[in-house]
């Protein structure tokens, strides 16, 4: 009985952190869900954005390649490369996923860095980048670990799973606590990143708006370039780790 009710007061405890919020939210409800608006209306920016930008880059594509068009033949060949680097042989099928990964993460932590989202005034909430929200980094570290286990799974079936007994039965424990903390890493790192780097301006530009901010606003766009890289080759990490088997 002590046990459980040391277990309903910690479940408890998780369910009051989780209503902890930074910033001010405003709610949208979808059927019998509460999602965060603000999010939605940034993410989708970001992906009119990307769609945007490659319907222009390629669909004239020219034997002499345009500017824009070298911009997402570079970008595609920097995709594939890290893919194959982390992947193995087998990448091919993986870059589409890898590739949406890291462009929607690295335009979205831009978007917070270059369009001042918080002078657009809203009712009841305000607007940052879509990872400057833990829902969604946390959706995209899931999406990452649905990635692996079916990259696992489609290789090599149900013997994926002897992977927790290698090297030796007495990690078993050790290797299935290792998947749930892979997408509690991917996630609290970029979430806390984009976070960092967004209060930091905000600050600056209260305290000194003039020219400060500046180098610090060019440091978050090379910092917020790295996370994206990050991110996309952790998760081209753990897919070709999954096919590959126990490193």
């Amino acid at each position: 009985m002590n046990v459980l009710s040391c277990s309903i007061n910690t479940l408890n405890g998780l369910y009051d952190l989780s209503g902890v919020e930074v910033g001010q939210h405003f709610y949208w409800k979808i059927g019998g869900f509460q999602v965060h608006g603000q999010v939605l209306i940034t993410s989708w920016v970001v992906i009119a954005i990307l769609l945007g930008s490659a319907t222009l880059a390629v669909r004239n594509p020219q034997t002499i390649p345009t500017a824009g068009q070298n911009l997402f033949e570079y970008v595609l060949e920097f995709i594939r490369d890290v893919s194959k680097t982390q992947i193995g042989e087998e990448y091919g099928p993986w870059v589409p996923f890898i590739g949406t990964m890291f462009l929607f993460i690295f335009v979205s932590n831009w978007s917070g860095a270059l369009l001042p989202w918080k002078i657009i005034q809203l009712p009841h909430g305000e607007l940052a980048a879509p990872t400057n929200d833990i829902n969604t980094t946390v959706a995209l570290a899931l999406l990452t670990s649905v990635a692996y286990f079916y990259a696992g799974l489609s290789k090599k079936g149900l013997g994926y799973f002897g992977k927790y007994i290698q090297p030796t039965p007495i990690l078993l424990p050790i290797n299935i606590l290792e998947d749930f903390t892979k997408p509690l890493s991917l996630s609290f790192r970029l979430f806390g990143n984009i976070l960092a780097d967004e209060l930091v301006v905000v600050v600056l530009v209260s305290l000194v708006p003039s020219v400060v901010p500046i180098p610090v606003m060019f440091l978050g766009l090379f910092t917020s370039g790295i996370q994206a890289l990050i991110f996309a080759t952790l998760a081209a990490a753990y897919i070709g780790e999954s096919m590959e088997g126990h490193h």
